[in-house]
């Protein structure tokens, strides 16, 4: 039977064992990331070790980890109970991953934050003295446990202190409640000092919420769950809120607060876990300052999976209201929906939200039209369906006509249901310019998203991008930079801002955004397409080309081959470019302005205008870029060019 072993039974020899199977633990994988849930748990075990039951209480762990005021209300504040649970999870999962026993083992039951101790053959208990109950004379002082407040708790029999004679009793209180009264004051002008001394929080980042459900599968879920958070909270015009795709690169980090803080530049953190049991979704966020490391605020939300959307605006709307951000009317307005979605729904569009944030929006369509025949209403996943339509025909896997007829449908779907996010807005105004060259409605939809969404650098991508095929280069740069400010350590954002620069014919600076996108993590076949139109007109034929046949039988990619074939004086590999679009013309009709610029190489004017001609019959979105596609530039001093670019009603 395991011996439950009383005060002072512990020898040094176990001692020593439970520090160094602790330095274990803190260096797992279980407990990577997790600098906070490290700190609590060898805070608590040097208190068990040392024998201070004392510190031990809820109140006592809250203020020494955590910097609350001595006498804050446990019952709201549940960050030590939050870290607690954290800590208890964590140490399960670092105990399921060993293949053979340890020889001991560090338990924290629940309900309880004094550790256990157990050895291979003999539960150890903490050496620790008994904690009496707390008299009629330690309530007044202030002392006791409030309903929320957890003391720790000894298994076993504890011991009954000896209690002093009562002719002495009565001084040494006194003098403990004066004590205590002192130590009140002073801790409550330093919290009151600190809070309207300390600079305001301007800018935040939500790291990815960890898996706590026990089932890798539900990654997607955690995920999803991220970018939704960020994406409310990204609302809030006066907060710069980091992208999703910059704080994604953060998961799994073995990176401290800090370091993270200062390579994204932002004053808080935001970091947590999600938990999934049937159709409950707990979520617990923890806020921190990320200039002092110190804990702000940090709550648990338990919800059922139809009220997912009220539960991302309570915690977006929570985290404003700590940071003391001042919304403006239509930013509480948008932050308190009430809609409820069916579960399977949500499920499918996160699933779908992880197929196109991994670059596979093909793989995507299924889960969102899936999620939208079970919620008709679900106004994310029609948003979510008229993304990928529309990145599907710009990138020429689907017919023109086609993929932004849908993306228009979706979008102004997603827009009769909810008019509160800038997603459906961007995309409408998309299909608007590819689909009709309606310019008026890109430039009006494009307004709202950026009313909507003043930190998604998505938004300002596409505005950076409507920049440049207005020929606006200068301003578009300086959008793409700002986009970099919300997504500074994405592959994806420096890709975005290398384009930008290409169009502006800044071929070294989009080099540069080239290079830092190599040095991120990201996917090689994403720099194919931008590394080989810069090489082209940085004069490097040979290198551009070679990346664009890496590609393959891609419409886009065959225009710009045959141009660089042509400009490099090969003239028939050139002329095999403009057969294999042909082809692909007979199946999707995507493939005139290619041509065009293909001709355009070859210096064969009236061949390039005739398929231009074909593309505005066609209404092929590549002629958005007339004013702004060097390869064209052969062709601007025609008067037949500035024609055409004022048939397609591009403003000046």
């Amino acid at each position: 039977m395991s011996v439950d072993r009383r005060p002072g039974a512990m020898d040094a020899e176990r001692t020593v064992s439970v520090r160094q199977h602790l330095r274990d633990i803190l260096a797992s994988d279980a407990f990577k990331g997790g600098k906070r849930a490290q700190d609590f748990l060898q805070l608590i075990v040097e208190h068990a070790l040392a024998g201070r039951l004392d510190s031990l209480r809820e109140r006592m762990l809250g203020a020494e980890m955590f910097g609350r005021p001595i006498d804050y209300d446990t019952a709201n504040d549940a960050v030590v109970r939050v870290k607690a649970t954290e800590v208890r999870k964590r140490l399960t999962q670092y105990y399921q991953s060993l293949s053979a026993p340890p020889p001991v083992r560090i338990v924290l039951p629940a309900g309880s934050y004094l550790p256990q101790f157990i050895f291979e053959t003999t539960p150890v208990a903490a050496p620790a003295v008994s904690v009496p109950e707390v008299n009629g004379a330690e309530a007044g002082s202030g002392s006791k446990p409030s309903s929320g407040e957890l003391a720790p708790s000894l298994s076993g029999t504890a011991e009954v202190p000896v209690e002093p004679p009562k002719s002495s009793r009565r001084p040494i209180l006194l003098v403990a409640g004066v004590a205590l009264a002192a130590i009140l004051g002073t801790l409550a002008f330093l919290a009151w000092r600190h809070f309207f001394s300390s600079p305001q929080i301007r800018s935040i980042a939500i790291l990815p919420l960890q898996n706590f459900s026990g089932d890798p599968g539900q990654e997607y879920f955690a995920d999803g769950m991220t970018e939704e958070l960020t994406t409310d909270l990204g609302q809030v015009s006066s907060l710069r809120v980091i992208s999703r795709t910059s704080t994604m690169t953060y998961k799994g980090t073995k990176k401290t607060l800090p370091e993270i803080a200062r390579e994204l530049q932002v004053d808080a953190i935001v970091e947590g876990s999600i938990e999934r049991e049937g159709n409950r979704v707990r979520i617990t966020t923890q806020l921190i300052d990320s200039r002092t490391d110190q804990h702000i605020w940090s709550h648990s939300y338990d919800r059922d999976m139809i009220s997912v959307l009220e539960l991302q605006s309570e915690v977006a709307r929570a985290i404003a209201e700590q940071i003391r951000i001042q919304l403006t009317p239509s930013e509480q307005a948008r932050l308190n929906r009430s809609q409820q979605i069916n579960p399977e729904a949500v499920e499918l569009y996160l699933q779908g939200r992880q197929h196109e944030n991994t670059a596979d929006p093909k793989g995507s369509v299924a889960y969102f039209r899936q999620a939208i025949e079970k919620d008709p209403s679900y106004a994310a996943a029609h948003a979510a369906l008229a993304n990928v339509y529309g990145w599907m025909g710009e990138a020429g896997w689907m017919p023109y006509a086609e993929a932004f007829s849908k993306q228009k449908q979706e979008a102004l779907k997603a827009i009769e249901l909810d008019d509160s996010r800038p997603e459906p807005h961007l995309e409408l105004g998309l299909a608007a310019m590819n689909q009709s060259w309606d310019w008026a409605t890109e430039q009006r939809e494009i307004q709202r998203a950026l009313e909507l969404g003043p930190n998604s650098a998505d938004v300002l991508v596409t505005y950076a991008n409507y920049l440049d095929r207005l020929g606006r280069t200068n301003e578009a740069v300086a959008q793409g930079k700002l986009a970099l400010q919300l997504d500074p350590v994405s592959s994806r954002s420096f890709l975005n801002t290398a384009f930008i620069c290409y169009f502006a014919r800044q071929y070294d600076l989009a080099i540069e955004q080239m290079q830092r996108a190599a040095a991120l993590q990201h996917q090689s076949d994403e720099s194919y397409f931008p590394l080989g139109v810069i090489y082209v007109e940085k004069g490097l034929y040979e290198e551009g080309i070679q990346q664009f046949l890496k590609i393959g039988d891609q419409p886009h990619a065959l225009g710009h081959l045959g141009n660089a074939y042509a400009r490099k004086g090969s003239v028939a590999e050139a002329r095999q470019a403009i057969e294999k679009l042909k082809a692909h013309i007979e199946k999707t009709n995507i493939g005139n302005y290619e041509i065009a610029l293909v001709y355009a190489g070859l210096k064969e004017n009236d061949q390039a205008f005739e398929w231009l001609e074909k593309a505005y019959q066609a209404h092929d979105k590549g002629l958005t870029y007339l004013k702004i596609d060097p390869c064209l530039d052969p062709l601007r001093s025609d008067p037949r060019f500035q024609a055409l670019v004022k048939r397609v009603g591009i403003p000046s």
